[in-house]
């Protein structure tokens, strides 16, 4: 098999609330307002709907080399995973290949977006400019009774349209796209809590 099986590749970390949003509301958005924007509809690959039996590591580098643009799910745990910084430095060396996010040529192959925090990341991530979904960051399925989901449903619009036309400038696929084994996470160091002196005795 030769040639790009999906569009989009989201990238995240299990550890909070993320994953139960991506299921219950970005994922099928993203994927109705994709089927608006493009024909055929894009695909968009994430790891929930991995076949059985499938050996977890080597399916998702498969389906990363085999994708156009990886979405990038910003949390504080991202940064903290393996298999997390794998599938970001595996993008960027694609990137460095082509010479893709420099001076020369700006755009990218990442698409990140901005779920939570964002004070605690790593200081080299904060100077990326996102796409900001914390305002919709609420991951129960009740969000979508309320007044402030149809402002969800336009931003996701408006991530698609820029999805679509970013997939539309991607490179003819290689077979030599480079795959960087589970590096050691990133750790940032941690803000230390002030210390209250101690009130003399009377």
């Amino acid at each position: 098999m030769s040639g790009y099986e999906f569009d989009f590749f989201i990238s995240y970390s299990r550890q909070g609330s993320v994953q139960k949003w991506l299921l219950n509301h970005f994922y099928n958005k993203l994927v109705e307002c994709l089927a608006d924007e493009w024909a055929p509809a894009p695909k968009v690959y994430m790891d929930r709907t991995m076949p059985r039996a499938v050996e977890w590591a080597h399916n998702l580098q498969t389906s990363l080399r085999r994708s156009k643009v990886m979405i990038q799910v910003m949390t504080p745990h991202y940064f903290t995973s393996g298999w997390c910084m794998a599938e970001l430095y595996s993008m960027r060396a694609r990137e460095k290949m082509l010479g893709f996010a420099s001076a020369k040529i700006p755009q990218g192959l990442i698409y990140p977006i901005l779920y939570s925090d964002s004070e605690n990341f790593p200081m080299e991530e904060r100077m990326r400019k996102w796409h900001d979904f914390k305002e919709y960051a609420h991951p129960d399925p009740v969000y979508q009774q309320t007044v402030d989901y149809f402002q969800f449903h336009k931003e996701v619009k408006q991530l698609a349209r820029d999805l679509v036309e970013l997939a539309s400038q991607v490179p003819d696929w290689r077979p030599d796209w480079p795959i960087v084994e589970r590096p050691d996470p990133i750790v940032t160091p941690r803000t230390p809590l002030p210390r209250f002196k101690r009130c003399p005795e009377p």
